[in-house]
C-alpha cells in the first residue's frame, strides 16, 4: 500500500520493506527514532563510574547493628541511631526506650494521638536545633507504603525516625531529529538547604501524605519547571529504585517512584518556585559522562539517572557489570 499524502506540515520519509514502500510523519521520527535508524547506545570504557555512584546511595550499612528498632503496634516501622534515642528518652510520657527497642506509650492507641503527641516532643526537639531543615510537611510511618499509616511525623524527621520514605523523580527528555536523546538538567539553587547547587532532575520531591504519586509528580512538574498541566499529565510511571544508606542522621530506606516525560523539541521549561536556578538540554553522552566520573549530580539522581540508560537500551547487557548495574537500582525493599 503506498500512502501519498500526509497531515499539513508533516514532512515525509521513506523506508522499504521488502517490495513494499511505506511512508512514516517527522513526528514519528522524533518520538520513535529506533524504528527507523540504528539505536542509540553509549559508548562507555567502563560501567565502574556507574558503579561507584550506585554504592555511593549505599553507604554506611556496617553501622547497621547499631540501630535501635522503632515498634508501634507491635510493627516495626523504623530505626534510630543511639544518639538520637538517648534524645527520645527525656520524653517518657511518649516513647519508652528499653534495651531492645523503641516504641510509643500504650495510651497512644491510635494515629491521631501518636502524631499529636510525637508532634509536640519533634517541635521541642526542632527548637533545640536537634531536629534541622522543618518542612511543615508529613510523613506517614508504615511498613509498605500502601498500608494506612501508624502516625504522621514532620519530614525533617524521617531520617531520625529511619522510616521508609518514598519521592518521585521524573526524567525529562527528548528524542531530536537525528534520533539522539537528550536530558534536561536542572542546577539546583544555592539557597536550597540540602544539595545546594547539585544537578537536579527536570521536577522531583517527597512523597507527602495523602498524595498519589502521579498527582504529585505532576504538581513538581507544573511548580518547578513551569511545564503546562495538559504537557504534564503525559508523564508516564515507569517503575522504582530504592536505596539504604545510614546517614549522619540516621537510617535511609528510600524508594523513588520514576517517570519519564518526553518534552516537545520546542519547549523549554522555566524554574518557577526558586528551588532551580535553571535548566539546561544535554546530550545523553554528557549526562552519561558526568554521572560516571563526577559527583555534580544530587546523589539519589544518579540511581534514576542510570536506570533510565538501562530502560532505554543505551546501556546493554554487552557492556561488562550491566548486572551488577542493574541489581544495583533495587538496593533496599520497595514495599
Amino acid at each position: 500500500m503506498l500512502l501519498s499524502a500526509n497531515r499539513p506540515g508533516q514532512a515525509l520519509c521513506r523506508r522499504t520493506l521488502g517490495k513494499q514502500v511505506h511512508f512514516c510523519s517527522s513526528k514519528h521520527i522524533t518520538r520513535g527514532a529506533v524504528a527507523t535508524m540504528e539505536p542509540q547506545t553509549l559508548q562507555l570504557p567502563s560501567l565502574t563510574g556507574m558503579m561507584q555512584r550506585v554504592k555511593e546511595c549505599n553507604e554506611g550499612m556496617e553501622a547497621i547493628s547499631m540501630l535501635k528498632p522503632f515498634v508501634v503496634a507491635g510493627k516495626k516501622v523504623g530505626q534510630f541511631k543511639p544518639e538520637f534515642v538517648e534524645q527520645l528518652s527525656h520524653y517518657p510520657s511518649v516513647f519508652h526506650v528499653s534495651e531492645c527497642q523503641v516504641s510509643l506509650a500504650p495510651e497512644l492507641d491510635t494515629p491521631e494521638k501518636r502524631t499529636a503527641q510525637v508532634a509536640r516532643v519533634l517541635e521541642e526537639l526542632r527548637d533545640k536545633k536537634v531536629i534541622l531543615g522543618w518542612r511543615n510537611e508529613l510523613y506517614p510511618v508504615t511498613s509498605s507504603f500502601y498500608d494506612k499509616p501508624d502516625l504522621l511525623v514532620e519530614r525533617a524527621a524521617a531520617t531520625h525516625f529511619g522510616i521508609k520514605a518514598y519521592g518521585v523523580h521524573c526524567n525529562g527528555y527528548v528524542i531530536d531529529e537525528t534520533g539522539r536523546y537528550k536530558l534536561w538538567i536542572a542546577k539546583r539553587s544555592m539557597s536550597k538547604p540540602n544539595w545546594p547547587g547539585k544537578l537536579d532532575h527536570i521536577a522531583a520531591g517527597g512523597q507527602p501524605h495523602n498524595l498519589s504519586p502521579t498527582a504529585n509528580i505532576i504538581k513538581e512538574c507544573e511548580e518547578e519547571a513551569s511545564i503546562p498541566l495538559e504537557l504534564a499529565r503525559t508523564a508516564k510511571p515507569v517503575g522504582a529504585v530504592s536505596y539504604t544508606t545510614i546517614s549522619p542522621t540516621g537510617l535511609k530506606p528510600d524508594v523513588l517512584f520514576t517517570f519519564d516525560i518526553q518534552l516537545p523539541l520546542g519547549f523549554t521549561p522555566k524554574p518557577q518556585d526558586g528551588e532551580v536556578e535553571y535548566f539546561e538540554l544535554w546530550p545523553i553522552e554528557r549526562v552519561a559522562q558526568t554521572v560516571a566520573n563526577t559527583t555534580d549530580f544530587k546523589t539519589n539522581c544518579n540511581l534514576v539517572i542510570i536506570d533510565f540508560m538501562l530502560r532505554h537500551g543505551l546501556i546493554g547487557p554487552d557492556q561488562e557489570g550491566y548486572l551488577n548495574l542493574v541489581r544495583g537500582m533495587r538496593n533496599g525493599d520497595c514495599s
